[in-house]
């Protein structure tokens, strides 16, 4: 198993089809999805046609994935995965954070653990300039981790919602944070 980043309490690695199972059980918890599509079931064929190739896919700006899968350190226990993916392939400057965690996994510091762990790589090792995340404005416990992670709150802004579910109509919001925002906390 190739590692991509170690903390102290996590291992990430990237995610392979062997995991689709584990992806299937995630994205099938209506907590987990509830505020990504409201807590609708994904179907085993969503998942092999959509959501696997956005998750396996790797960016010739950092010759690797953009999505891991995040192992207990000391249990190897599937805990969900990270994102830290460039918005565009071929430039590492600007990444999106992102997190999904299986409810046993939720509230013990690990998204902000892998979350402040990525974004020290991205900008130690990547070349990042700027970590961008975004959630539902209603969707406090991501905020938190991105304020955690040491991101700040940038816009509220209304998405395009195709299918709404409960707390869109309060929009969303970004938090980001910029390398020499990073450099100056250190």
């Amino acid at each position: 198993m190739h590692v991509f980043l170690e903390t102290e309490r996590l291992v990430l690695r990237p995610l392979t089809e062997a995991d689709a199972d584990h992806l299937f059980a995630l994205d099938n918890d209506p907590d987990v999805m509830r505020f990504i599509n409201g807590g609708k079931p994904t179907s085993r064929e969503t998942l092999h046609t959509r959501t696997l190739p956005r998750l396996l896919h790797d960016h010739p700006c950092f010759g690797t994935r953009g999505y891991w899968a995040a192992e207990g350190k000391a249990t190897a226990t599937f805990l969900g995965w990270f994102e830290f993916r460039p918005l565009a392939d071929h430039s590492p400057a600007v990444v999106e954070l992102g997190y999904r965690l299986n409810r046993a996994a939720w509230g013990k510091g690990y998204a902000a653990e892998g979350a402040r762990a990525l974004i020290h790589k991205g900008f130690t090792d990547l070349g990042v300039e700027r970590v961008t995340a975004d959630t539902m404005a209603v969707n406090t416990r991501s905020r938190r981790v991105m304020e955690k992670a040491g991101l700040s709150f940038l816009r509220n802004f209304t998405g395009d919602w195709p299918d709404p579910i409960e707390g869109s109509e309060h929009g969303e919001v970004e938090y980001e944070l910029t390398r020499t925002a990073w450099e100056q906390r250190r």
